[in-house]
């Protein structure tokens, strides 16, 4: 980057979005992880470790960026209980830069440092929950999950304590790369702050900078249209979530980006089956973000959005752009499912009775481990419907309906068992690094993930994928 690029677009509305910080000063710097596929996108590649370090440990900044890390200020609906008294408080926002597409890209962190949001936390990341956040992402992206990216973690010799693992245990700031770094909870504070004119400038910003908004036509009131398509990126989210068995743990609105990208992992799970019951936060005492409930949660945080925007649009638009998540939700939850298994979409009626044969299917195969990956990757293009077939009457009647939609299958999976990232083999991964300091087991998951990825892909991009 030169030092004439033009100023980062935040600091157009930093005086009302976000606090001027500084990053923690930590007793040293190892580097763990860097993601060089992400670096190349964004022309950092070209840095060595040291100048890594400098900016992603020490967070110096990069030339002709932010000149001071912005921690920013958001409201949000924890559990759906309201809280006015969050922000970023072990994380902000680093530097603003321009993938190979021109598009914008926010550079934030977590384990960073306490802010004026810390409230009792110590603002640091154990390298457990970085080591996760890798995992979390590399895994996602792979399955077609529009996610951030985790672009570098740093161990940063520090002995943190924690309450749920052993402690004291390591510490790590680690930086997330993702298309945008604007939550729901920056409407709801200042709607409830009743700030109508910042409530303008953030609305305007998030539609100059975010995305494509062909689908929304700019005749449409700014508010609604960008509810239109936050709400169209949200069921995309869901769906995805769904068909890659992912569990989040802790949908709140503070979490929800409108760039729809899923990210800040912490308690998530991979569900073990087609569990709707199974939960990843084990706070999560009343199941409201479990499994098979994260559509609901995510929708209702649309609704929270919206109640948000009414301070500057009429309700109506509001309302109608709410009601489109439902039908929104279930083709992408078609589109999603036929994307990873490899197969033909006909039309709205066929691919719904699909799925409902699909989830009956996968019900019926809950209670063995890894039965939602092992379908997908043994029955890919549809493969193997004998085989399928002869598994109860709920595999007969999907391997019907799988007969008519049938593609080639890749190669790499008839050749290749199933990835998977159910807990067991997470915690196996974290006792290498934690017990003999070893990472190659990590690298060499994050390869056989990456090639999976790659597969999926190539036949053609997922329709999750933000655009």
């Amino acid at each position: 980057m030169s030092d004439t690029a033009p100023a980062p677009p935040l600091l157009s509305i930093a005086d009302f979005l976000a606090d001027p910080v500084e990053a923690a000063d930590f007793p040293a710097l190892t580097l763990r992880w860097r993601n060089n596929r992400s670096a190349r996108e964004i022309g950092l590649d070209g840095l060595s470790d040291d100048q890594w370090l400098k900016h992603f440990g020490r967070f110096h900044a990069l030339p002709g960026n932010l000149p001071q890390p912005l921690a920013l200020r958001y409201h949000g609906h924890q559990f759906q209980h309201y809280n006015p008294d969050i922000g970023d408080g072990r994380g902000f926002l680093f530097a603003q830069v321009r993938d190979e597409a021109g598009r914008l890209i926010d550079l934030g962190t977590k384990g960073s440092g306490q802010t004026p949001y810390s409230r009792q936390g110590d603002g640091r990341l154990t390298l457990k929950g970085a080591m996760r956040e890798i995992l979390a992402t590399e895994m996602l992206e792979a399955l077609g999950v529009p996610t951030s990216r985790t672009f570098s973690v740093i161990e940063t010799h520090e002995a943190l304590q924690r309450g749920d693992e052993p402690s004291p245990t390591r510490s790590a700031v680690l930086v997330r790369q993702s298309h945008g770094h604007i939550r729901f909870g920056s409407f709801q504070r200042l709607a409830a702050l009743e700030d109508a004119p910042a409530m303008h400038r953030l609305i305007d910003y998030a539609l100059a900078h975010y995305g494509d908004w062909a689908n929304a036509p700019a005749t449409m009131e700014p508010a609604a249209r960008l509810l239109n398509v936050v709400v169209e990126r949200m069921a995309r989210l869901s769906a995805s979530y769904m068909v890659a068995g992912f569990v989040h743990g802790v949908l709140n609105t503070d979490n929800m980006n409108i760039s729809g990208e899923s990210f800040d992992y912490g308690p998530w799970r991979f569900a073990p089956g087609w569990i709707g019951s199974f939960t990843a936060a084990y706070f999560d005492h009343n199941g409201l973000y479990a499994f098979g409930r994260q559509p609901q949660a995510i929708y209702w945080n649309c609704g929270q959005l919206a109640v948000a925007l009414r301070l500057v649009s009429e309700s109506a638009p509001l309302v109608a752009a709410l009601e489109r998540f439902g039908d929104l939700f279930l083709n992408a939850l078609a589109a999603q499912f036929c994307w990873r298994l490899g197969v033909r979409q006909i039309d709205a009626v066929a691919d719904r009775a699909f799925i409902q044969a699909a989830e009956a299917y996968l019900i019926a195969q809950k209670d063995q481990p890894g039965s939602i990956d092992a379908f997908f990757h043994a029955h890919r293009g549809g493969h193997d419907l004998d085989g399928l077939a002869a598994q109860g009457t709920e595999g007969a009647a999907l391997a019907a309906l799988l007969a008519d939609r049938a593609m080639p299958r890749d190669n790499w999976f008839a050749d290749n068992p199933p990835e998977t990232m159910l807990i067991d083999e997470v915690e196996s991964l974290w006792s290498a690094i934690d017990t003999r300091d070893d990472w190659q087991p990590l690298t060499d998951k994050v390869k056989l993930i990456r090639a999976m990825g790659a597969q999926l892909s190539a036949q053609s991009p997922s329709p999750a994928v933000v655009p």
